[in-house]
């Protein structure tokens, strides 16, 4: 689950810089009355800009909720990394040196 959001979350924040590239600023509507204005044929009356900025908008919440989950995601790996279990499970392991007991006879060399 983890890897289909991150994937998710590059290809959100790629089609979020290609739609920023594409729009036009608020400088670029002088242009539009000296005969730039062809977007408003293809987008309808209002031109390009509504449509783009939508869309842009939509993406925008996406990429910030894909953001929040890759936060909890990496909360609950970091939590599970330093749990008590895990440190439980570790230590928990019996020793490997060999006992001896105390009444054992003791080989004289």
């Amino acid at each position: 689950m983890h890897t289909f959001v991150l994937v998710v979350h590059i290809i959100l924040a790629v089609l979020i810089i290609g739609l920023v590239l594409i729009q036009h600023g608020k400088g670029a509507d002088a242009g539009a009355s000296f005969g730039g204005g062809g977007a408003a044929t293809v987008f309808g009356a209002s031109g390009s800009g509504n449509f783009l900025t939508r869309v842009t908008a939509v993406l925008t919440a996406l990429f910030f909720v894909t953001s929040l989950s890759l936060a909890v995601f990496a909360k609950k790996q970091t939590t599970d990394a330093y749990s008590l279990k895990s440190v439980q499970t570790t230590n928990s392991a019996p020793a490997s040196t060999p006992e001896t007991s105390p009444n054992a006879p003791k080989s004289s060399q």
